[in-house]
């Protein structure tokens, strides 16, 4: 309860302006990542029309250019985001956690991760967003009065990559949810005032600026699929939790050790790996006639509200595309591409067995893939039911996410926790 003290208190004014400030400053971070990235995509596409082997020049040259960069100028800003927000807050993160949060590593980030976009890349913007926060008000935190303590710095870090969840996606109560199941292990942390501020802040501000819009429009589904859960739901949960398992493994392996000629390769020459697998993304694009660019967000879409029917190969397609992306070495997302491989596998389930509607197919089919690769099945089900608007789903959408990481359990290891435990041996 705030006394008659902390009204008066200047220091403590100083903190709540900082931080409010901090906040604004990440909705805004993440409104301008957004814009940028829809930009990237739109550039690529139409030079695509025009010209069609566009990608397979822009794709490994561009990925090798990357990835040099990243490595000469912007080390951290490899991959995710997420596993550097995690490691950043240990209390052992050392030299390479202050690294993590240097403002010219998230700068790289963004811009890198749009070029990417416009060479082609599998790539999500929301994890590099969760960094970019994190960075934001780690910044600020430095003038607050309490600033410099070890418990304040990591609650700062909490509170930024949170807020970047939230103003990523549009969706606040998965900010908070977030934070609770990925990005900390204290409860007292994770349940501050401080996350919650920062992450009502951010999303007003994205809010403000594009509008309270649901990530994924509004699809439509019926009262009855709403509530109904059907045998296909459950096969369709576990599809999604042993190849979201599957992915995420994939995922740990190729990046943690990578074996034989291949690892040597991309130990001796990570720029020309980078280009390769550029050439690898390009035929994938090539193959799907475009479908695996990009962010992945138009694909499912078009399933969730356009009633699209992509073709079966999009999934595959889109989880090879987005698994060469990071691979690579160069800043790329996973939430965005995952949610989008999901909604593929759930479409293919729904027409395979010939069902009326693939939409809700499509709505829990994001909801277990995400929650097989990241393990975190209530963030899982509350990004999506925000994002979808689904609010009558709930309970097919948690019973999809539960099924999912059970299984994925079974498979992998947590991924983003893998990721950032890497660092501990740099």
């Amino acid at each position: 309860m705030m006394t008659y003290q902390d009204l008066l208190s200047t220091e403590r004014w100083k903190t709540r302006l900082l931080m409010w400030l901090g906040a604004c400053a990440v909705g805004l971070a993440a409104v301008g990542f957004a814009k940028i990235a829809d930009a990237a995509q739109i550039a690529l596409r139409r030079m695509t029309a025009t010209f069609a082997p566009t990608p397979w020049l822009l794709a490994p040259i561009g990925f090798f250019a990357i990835a040099w960069l990243t490595r000469r100028f912007f080390r951290g800003a490899e991959g995710s985001g997420i596993p550097q927000t995690i490691f950043a807050q240990r209390p052992d993160a050392g030299a390479i956690g202050q690294l993590f949060l240097k403002p010219r590593v998230v700068v790289g980030r963004v811009v890198l991760a749009g070029i990417g976009l416009l060479c082609g890349g599998s790539i999500g913007r929301e994890g590099p967003t969760v960094h970019v926060g994190a960075v934001i008000i780690h910044s600020l935190s430095r003038w607050m009065p309490h600033g410099r303590s070890e418990a304040y710095r990591r609650s700062m870090i909490l509170a930024g990559g949170a807020a970047g969840v939230a103003a990523a996606f549009n969706t606040p109560l998965a900010g908070i949810v977030f934070a609770i199941e990925e990005l900390s292990k204290s409860f007292e942390e994770r349940a501050s005032g401080t996350t919650l501020t920062a992450v009502i802040l951010a999303g007003v501000v994205a809010i403000a600026l594009l509008g309270d819009y649901s990530y994924f429009g509004q699809p439509v589904v019926s009262a009855a699929q709403a509530q109904t859960i059907t045998l296909t739901t459950l096969l369709l949960a576990v599809l999604c939790g042993l190849l979201g398992g599957g992915a995420s493994r994939a995922t740990l392996l190729t990046t943690l050790r990578l074996p034989g000629a291949v690892g040597r390769f991309r130990r001796e020459h990570p720029a020309l790996f980078a280009g390769v697998c550029g050439l690898g993304v390009a035929a994938l694009g090539t193959w799907t006639g475009g479908l695996t660019y990009g962010t992945g967000y138009d694909e499912a879409r078009s399933i969730l509200v356009g009633n699209a029917h992509l073709p079966w190969m999009y999934a595959p397609a889109r989880a090879l595309a987005t698994l060469l992306s990071y691979l690579s070495g160069i800043p790329a997302g996973l939430l965005a591409p995952s949610l989008s491989v999901g909604a593929g596998l759930g479409q293919f389930v729904a027409d395979r067995l010939h069902e009326a509607s693939a939409v809700p197919f499509a709505i829990l089919g994001m909801c277990g893939f995400l929650a097989g690769i990241t393990q975190a099945p209530i963030t899982s089900f509350v990004i999506v039911m925000e994002m979808t608007s689904e609010h009558a789903m709930v309970l097919p959408l948690m019973l999809s996410a539960a099924i999912a990481t059970a299984l994925s359990r079974l498979i992998s290891p947590p991924l983003y926790q893998s990721l950032a435990d890497r660092y501990t041996a740099i």
